[in-house]
């Protein structure tokens, strides 16, 4: 077996999808994305400044979308001492010290009703230089930054591909409550051996004087902000509703036909 050992130091090249993983995609962009009615409706409700109240100031990125944040990665490998054979393998993002285990000994996962956490429970293997691995267990969290969520029932499929200084990561999201097809994305590392990733304390603190019990929220149909997203663009307002049909290229042909918003007076997009 050819395996490409991925362990080392690593920093992503933000340049790759930096508003997904920088500022943060803009709100009403589903564009791309399998997502269902539930996801959509969960999209339009949510509000931005929801990260500002304490409770979600500290919430950590779980182990499907943290390969998007701004983040240095850490990758090493834990080996029984006696066996010499791999136990498993560990990741370390900076942005919340995320750390994942992924198992390498071929113990199953848990009982369904086990624990759900931000990194869920992993078990992977080797297929052929590919480190190739499965999560469950994982708590609901995002699939895009701007409300599109991944509910507690989804499963991950990641695949981490080392090619010399090179490490591609291709996650894989099935999602029965929000998503009606697998969604792909890859996010790429290049090995940085000087690094040094630094401690990440978080302290919630009241960033803005609320009402207490206040929930920042758009009730269905008054979010007046979707409208924004495909209107800068000169998308047609259908098209960024997402759903699996906007993943393919055959759409770029129905696109043709739809109408578009006015663009804002004095904005202008090379998009």
């Amino acid at each position: 077996m050819a395996q490409q050992d991925p362990t080392g130091d690593w920093v992503q090249k933000l340049f790759e999808d930096e508003p997904e993983r920088g500022p943060g995609p803009e709100i009403g962009d589903y564009l791309g994305l399998p997502i269902n009615a539930s996801a959509r409706l969960r999209g339009d409700t949510w509000d931005a400044t929801l990260i500002e109240l304490p409770e979600n100031q500290c919430r950590p990125h779980s182990s499907d979308y943290e390969w998007r944040s701004p983040s240095a990665l850490r990758v090493w490998k834990e080996v029984d001492r006696s066996t010499q054979q791999i136990i498993a393998y560990h990741t370390h993002m900076f942005f919340w010290a995320d750390e994942q285990t992924i198992w390498m000994d071929g113990r199953p996962h848990p009982s369904a009703n086990a624990p759900h956490t931000w990194q869920g429970f992993s078990t992977g293997k080797w297929e052929g230089n590919t480190l190739a691995y499965t999560t469950t267990h994982l708590k609901e969290n995002w699939i895009r930054r701007n409300g599109i969520p991944r509910s507690e029932n989804g499963t991950i499929s990641t695949h981490i591909m080392r090619h010399g200084n090179y490490l591609t990561v291709a996650v894989i999201v099935y999602d029965p409550a929000y998503l009606t097809e697998p969604f792909i994305r890859t996010t790429d590392f290049v090995l940085n051996p000087p690094q040094q990733i630094p401690p990440y304390p978080c302290e919630p603190v009241d960033e803005v004087d609320r009402p207490e019990g206040v929930v920042p929220n758009h009730l269905p149909g008054t979010n007046t902000f979707l409208v924004e997203f495909p209107a800068k663009y000169g998308i047609p307002p259908e098209a960024a509703r997402g759903g699996a049909e906007t993943m393919y290229p055959e759409y770029i042909a129905k696109l043709k036909g739809m109408k578009l918003l006015p663009r804002p007076a004095g904005k202008h997009s090379d998009r």
